[in-house]
Formats: C-alpha cells, structure tokens, sequence
C-alpha cells in the first residue's frame, strides 16, 4: 500500500537525505554495521549517515509494534527481524519516517540525532546469516545468449518456459560489497587440449543479478501457494554471481554448476524493503505470442498485474590503469527488470511447489538480467561471445573476461511518475589474483 511514507512531499531534518540517490527518507533500507571501534549492530540507511536502530530504542523512539520490530533488528544479524513478517517491519518503517522527516517534534528529532553515525566511518556486514542460496535463471535473454554460443541451433532448453530453473549454490562463500575475489582454480579443458590441466581461472566474469532476502519460512512439506508468496519475501538488493567460465564449461555436464559458481557470490549490503519499492511495482512484461502460458501453480492474477518493477541496473568497470589516470568507472552496460521472464512470486513458488522449506534469511539469485540490444548485457559471456570478441574501453584497454585488479560495480535506481527515486547502494567488488 501507498502510504505517507512514500509521499514525494516528505523531507527529512537529515539533509543528506533529500535528493539523495540511494537513501532518501521514501528508502530507510535495513542493514547491519559497525561503527569506528563498536560492534556489529542493526541500523537502517538515511542519506551519508546510518540510524543506530539500538541507541534509537533505548532512547525510548519506540512503542508498540515499531518496538517489536526495533529489538528484532537491533541485534547482530536481521534474522529474526526477517523471520518476523511485514507487521513490525512496516510499524518500523512508518515510525521511523516519522521521527526522520522535518515534521518530527523537538524531543524525537534530538533523541534521533544522537543515534546517527556517519555512513562512511562505518563498516557494513551481511545483513544476515545466509543459511541456502538459491540461484534463478529467470533473466531469458542471458538465457538463449548463452545457448547460442554453445547451441546455436537450439540455445533454450525445452523446460526453459515451463518453469524458473535454478540450482542450489554455496551460501558460505556469499560476502558483502567490497571484499576482495580471489581468483579460483580449477580444472579447464580448452578445445585444442586432449586432458584437462588445474590451475587459475582463465575466463573469470561477473553477472548482474536481483537479489531476494526471504523472511518468514515454510513447514517441510507445505508449499507456498503463488498467491502467499509476498509474505515470505522480506527484501531486496543487488547480487553479483561471479562466475569461472572455464571451470563452469567443463565441469556443468550433466551435474550443471558447481567449484565455477561456488567459489564467491557478492550481495549489496542493505535490505530495500517490499514497502519501499511498492511505488515501482508494474505489469509483468506480457509473454511473446506461442509462449506457454504458466501453469496453475505458477499463475495468480495480482502477481501478474503487478510482479514487476521498474528497475534499471548499471554494470561499470574500473580497470587498474583507469584508476592511476583518474579516470571515472565505465560503464559496460544497462538492464531493466522487465527482461526476467519469471516473477520472485514465480520463483518463491516453485521453490516451494515440491515441499522445499524455506528459512528467514536465505536469498534467491535472479539469474543475469539482460536485454536484446546492445550495451544491456548483464555479463562479460554475452557481451564478448564467450570471449571471441573483446571490449574495447575508452583508455584503449580490451577485456574478454576480467584481469586482476578489475573493480566491478553494480547500481540500481527505481523511478516512477510521482515517487521519489530510490536506490538500492553498491555492490562492488575487486578482483584478486
């Protein structure tokens, strides 16, 4: 629902906060943080400065739900704040917006101002213990550019339209925006060789991914019905799939992926509540004339009517001779959410549809968002025809797949008629050797 928390008319007494491109005060995402010399604790982004969620409620901000929902995730991970479901996090949010804006009284504005820590004298940590990553390959597009290149003549499986594929990958090896990745080995095997040989990635990419933070879970055995799905999302962000192609191409049959995908997964560190980006929900891009339709379990009206958003991701590179010229990050491309062929609706559901049980805190890959046209691929595999054509960028340098010292950034901005534009922060990381 709308409410007065989204109203574009609302500013905050933290003027960092209005007109800014991540964290206005329409924002207020959850994370966890440590201030310079504190412990890891709960706090939620307001423009450069980060609100303290445990000094807020010992300052007494809080009463009723919106308390309930400070003490769940105040702690050192959002797990049980997740596990709560959307009633304390939308009395949090809407409490929170309150103390925040100009219209705040007196008392509520300095008990707010004290617990304020500047964003960037902060550490961020994962918002939460991951206990099962899932990850979706709802993005059609990198779909059939990565069967072309392998099977021209057939790149889409024949399930690929029936139902959200996806694998089960490695949730110890997800990090949080801006760790360093260091380079894996593996074994490759490339087509002029008659044995494969182990030793480092060769062909070392990225993939721009949406990411799902799950909140309430489900009993082993109960299925979660398409219609029910909104319940069990908590959240949002921005999740990087790095991937060692080499390794990948080798070893996927008939197994699919695993050391090529399990090695690292970076997330952006803030959750962006389902209550901050309902100005952004649209229409699920209708289905191409002779595409099946979902089946029943798959299908629900409301979802359908507004499953999507209007979210556009950036992809930018920042090689180490850009850096030593002062050179800005290039950016290598631009999708939009509307290029996934499967809803998170679809997805939670048919995770679910065989009795899977789902826990608060485990998180769902998108799968790469890409388009058609060129300058929307979300990886270095579409872009470069799985390494056969290089990347030209503006300083002269070329990149089939990434070298070391490559900064990979990813961004993503929501905009709509009548919202104040929000942001969901970096997803950055650095390539190791």
């Amino acid at each position: 629902m709308i409410d007065e928390t989204h109203s574009p008319d609302r500013q905050s007494w933290v003027t960092s906060a209005n007109g800014h491109g991540e964290f206005p005060l329409q924002n207020l995402p959850f994370g966890i943080f440590s201030p310079p010399g504190g412990s890891a604790r709960g706090g939620i982004a307001i423009g450069d400065s980060i609100l303290d969620i445990g000094l807020a409620l010992d300052a007494g901000l809080f009463t009723g739900a919106a308390r309930e929902g400070a003490e769940l995730a105040a702690g050192r991970t959002l797990n049980a704040f997740l596990e709560a479901g959307a009633m304390p996090r939308r009395a949090l949010r809407r409490r929170v917006s309150e103390i925040l804006a100009t219209t705040a009284s007196t008392a509520d504005r300095q008990a707010a101002a004290a617990a304020l820590h500047d964003a960037a004298a902060c550490t961020l940590h994962l918002p939460a213990r991951i206990g099962n990553y899932s990850d979706f390959f709802a993005g059609i597009h990198h779909a059939r550019a990565g069967g072309m290149i392998n099977r021209p003549d057939n790149p889409l499986m024949p399930n690929y339209k029936y139902v959200p594929v996806a694998y089960h990958s490695r949730a110890s090896s997800v990090r949080v925006s801006g760790s360093e990745l260091h380079r894996p080995d593996g074994q490759r095997k490339l087509p002029d060789q008659a044995e494969p040989d182990f030793g480092p990635c060769r062909s070392l990419d990225y993939e721009m991914e949406f990411g799902v933070w799950i909140g309430p879970g489900n009993d082993i055995g109960t299925p979660i019905p398409i219609g029910e799905a909104d319940r069990h999302i908590a959240g949002f962000c921005l999740l990087n799939d790095w991937s060692a192609r080499d390794i990948q191409s080798w070893e996927s049959a008939p197994l699919g992926p695993f050391l090529g995908k399990s090695f690292s997964t970076f997330v952006s560190p803030w959750i962006v509540t389902p209550e901050a980006m309902t100005p952004f929900r649209i229409a699920q891009p209708p289905r191409p004339v002779g595409d099946p339709a979902p089946l029943p379990h798959l299908t629900d009206a409301r979802d359908q009517a507004q499953g999507c958003f209007t979210i556009d991701f950036d992809v930018f590179i920042h090689t180490p001779a850009m850096r030593a010229a002062g050179a800005p990050p290039h950016r290598l491309s631009r999708s939009t959410a509307a290029m996934l062929y499967w809803t998170v609706a679809q997805m939670v559901a048919h995770h679910t549809s065989n009795g899977c049980n789902l826990e608060p805190g485990d998180i769902f890959g998108s799968g790469t968002v890409s388009g058609t046209e060129p300058g929307t691929s979300g990886c270095l595999l579409e872009m470069t025809v799985g390494g056969r054509n290089p990347v030209s960028l503006p300083n002269g340098e070329t990149r089939r797949y990434l070298e070391d010292g490559d900064d990979i950034v990813f961004r993503a901005h929501c905009a709509a008629d009548g919202a104040v534009p929000i942001g969901f922060g970096e997803c950055r990381g650095r390539v190791g050797g």
